[in-house]
């Protein structure tokens, strides 16, 4: 098997010389992958995405740190390298990259499970790349024109490092309108595809992915950990998933021996994905799905008078800009006193958020402050991240938190 002539670029990158102002030098000390426009004092004319950012310090002229120039970014220069020593970056830098990436995952293959996130975009030194491996398919998602001119040596050594057989390209929004190349969004670049749904294994429950249409690679890798632990303490419940998309939570708590799974999401299409996710498993008991926006959804229930021994939510991110923090703030106490309201006697309530620009601490907070007003007793049982997958590097990577609330009455 060969990889597709389309993973060569015809652009070679140019070496620019670089200076920042004292803030972006400091960024760059401290390791943080951005560098934004207004940190730059000095830079080529003709610079374009994905030429090779060297930063030399201010006033000493050593270089202090590599990246890849991003002509249609705010965030200019995507770091590679912040050190004093020097580095070269080509094939074998990128690929002792991925070998390190590689490694870390090495604890959570070796459970039952088949699908992890190989890289983590700047977490793992890649920023503005994604590569996830279902079984053996791996998706690269790509979010920037910097990457064009590396991915003839960076596929095949992701391809040869995770040892899968296909590799399928998946590209942004605004890669998908670039002139910059001639991949489609859905490629497959390498090995060949006979069904655009894969299935894997995630500690022995087995799921599928549309990995040529699904959100992002296809399917959300980061909240395994708590997917797994809410199947383990859902044994003979009845279990409410909020925006349960393909059914993650609600097909962990089946295959585990939950009572009554209800899913709950916007979309036809993902539930109906869902019931097909919990047939890919042995199990007893019901599934039901309920179709339409949440809100109106989980007040409908609360008129019933309806409760659940478990309840999970876990909405997308309501704060994708600056401008959207409060609205998203209100949504997520919201969210609680509505969860609250349909979480019976002793039962758990987990709340998770992936809003990065809504804080860990603001968010917990927000869910206790909320809790402690219903008057009902509880305790925090649980504060959980990303899996293990999902390495943290710096402050902004951190996305994903979840609390799990035990009521005591």
């Amino acid at each position: 098997m060969s990889f597709s002539p389309k993973i060569k670029s015809n652009y070679k990158p140019k070496r620019l010389a670089i200076k920042l102002n004292a803030k972006g030098e400091q960024f760059v000390l401290k390791g943080h992958p951005w560098v934004f426009s207004n940190n730059i004092t000095k830079i080529n004319n003709d610079a374009k995405s994905g030429d090779l950012a060297i930063i030399f310090s201010k006033n000493k002229n050593r270089v202090i740190g590599l990246g890849l120039y991003d002509a249609k970014s705010p965030i200019r220069i995507k770091m590679l390298h912040s050190s004093h020593d020097k580095a070269e970056i080509n094939a074998a830098f990128f690929q002792n990259k991925i070998e390190v990436a590689f490694n870390k995952r090495q604890p959570l293959l070796k459970t039952n499970t088949n699908s992890y996130r190989l890289l983590f975009g700047e977490n793992d030194g890649f920023p503005g790349l994604i590569a996830d491996v279902y079984a053996s398919v791996l998706v690269v998602k790509i979010y920037s024109e910097i990457w064009l001119p590396y991915l003839e040596s960076i596929i095949p050594s992701l391809q040869q490092t995770s040892g899968v057989e296909t590799v399928v390209i998946r590209l942004s929004r605004s890669l998908e309108t670039s002139k910059a190349h001639q991949l489609k969004n859905g490629e497959v670049v390498f090995g060949t595809l006979e069904n655009e749904v894969v299935q894997f294994v995630e500690h022995g429950v087995n799921f599928s992915a549309n990995v040529i249409k699904g959100h992002k690679t296809g399917y959300f890798l980061d909240h395994r950990a708590n997917r797994k632990q809410v199947g383990e303490w859902s044994k003979g419940k009845t279990v409410l998933d909020v925006f349960s998309y393909a059914g993650g939570f609600s097909v962990h708590a089946l295959a585990n021996g939950a009572k009554e799974v209800t899913s709950l999401d916007i979309s036809k299409q993902a539930l109906e994905i869902a019931l097909e996710n919990g047939k890919l498993n042995r199990y007893s008991g019901r599934h039901k799905t309920i179709s339409g926006d949440a809100f109106v959804e989980l007040k409908n229930l609360i008129k019933s008078k309806m409760t659940f021994d478990v309840v999970v939510i876990d909405p997308p991110s309501f704060a994708k800009q600056a401008s959207e923090i409060d609205l998203a703030k209100k949504k997520y106490a919201q969210l609680a006193d509505l969860g609250e309201q349909l979480t019976a006697k002793n039962g758990l309530l987990v709340l998770a958020s992936c809003s990065s620009r809504v804080l860990s601490e603001e968010f917990l907070e927000i869910n206790n402050q909320t809790l402690a007003s219903s008057n009902r007793h509880f305790k925090v049982v649980l504060k959980t991240q990303h899996d293990t997958d999902h390495p943290i590097s710096f402050p902004e990577g951190a996305y994903l938190k979840c609390g799990y609330y035990r009521f005591l009455d």
